[in-house]
């Protein structure tokens, strides 16, 4: 049974030439507390959706955006302040530490400034968090992002390629972050690596064309039914 619904999208389309829409008549619900991962082939569509829901793509359009049975617009503060995006690469706060970019973020967020040592362990950045971001490696620089989304727990989580750039110990860790996100909130990420989706998901949405194309939901999340639905 589907939990309480966060949130409903309706007939979105999405574009950068709006002669050739990356997403058409795209149509998602959300529950509260659910992981969900957006899986497609190269084009398919899944940045752009997450651009689009974290304010920073303009070029799109929607017959019904609804979050908490109220119409929202994603550039809102007050939807930002409820979501919290992590991008597969992201050189902004380049000269900024770890420490100064969470300190500034909790702010924005208008939240106490959170307990961070049990993340900093489980992705092994103790060493890092006083050193300037434009001097970390793209998978340092990815732990900033991750540390401080499940520092935040925000009601929405986004995450975009969330494992690229990860050593092996840390992507370990990640996925127990997010196969134990509902807990706190709700999880969106897209992934083009199967494993990522089979240990984590109560429902993964396959993306084709603009489109949900197929869903799985759980005790239908295997590797080699999603890897079908890829290749149809």
């Amino acid at each position: 049974m589907m939990e309480k619904k966060l949130l409903s999208i309706q007939k979105l389309c999405a574009w950068y030439d709006r002669k050739k829409p990356v997403l058409s008549d795209f149509s998602l619900e959300l529950a509260e507390h659910e992981v969900v991962g957006l899986i497609g082939l190269n084009g398919a569509g899944k940045t752009t959706f997450l651009k689009v829901l974290s304010g920073v793509h303009e070029g799109f359009c929607a017959e019904q955006l609804v979050m908490d049975t109220h119409a929202v617009d994603f550039s809102d503060r007050a939807f930002q302040r409820q979501r919290y995006t992590v991008f597969a690469e992201d050189a902004s706060f380049s000269y900024f530490t770890f420490r100064e970019y969470l300190t500034y973020v909790c702010k924005v967020y208008g939240v106490a400034q959170p307990d961070i040592s049990e993340l900093v362990a489980g992705f092994h950045f103790g060493e890092y968090t006083d050193v300037l971001m434009k001097d970390l490696s793209m998978g340092n620089r990815k732990k900033v992002f991750l540390i401080t989304a499940f520092a935040l727990k925000p009601r929405l989580l986004l995450l975009d390629e969330p494992v690229n750039g990860l050593d092996f110990a840390s992507t370990e860790y990640l996925y127990q972050l997010m196969a134990g996100y509902r807990e706190h909130g709700t999880l969106l990420f897209s992934s083009h690596i199967l494993e990522s989706i089979t240990l984590t998901c109560d429902r993964v949405l396959v993306l084709e064309e603009g489109r949900i194309r197929e869903s799985f939901s759980q005790g239908e999340i295997d590797a080699a039914g999603i890897r079908e639905a890829l290749v149809v």
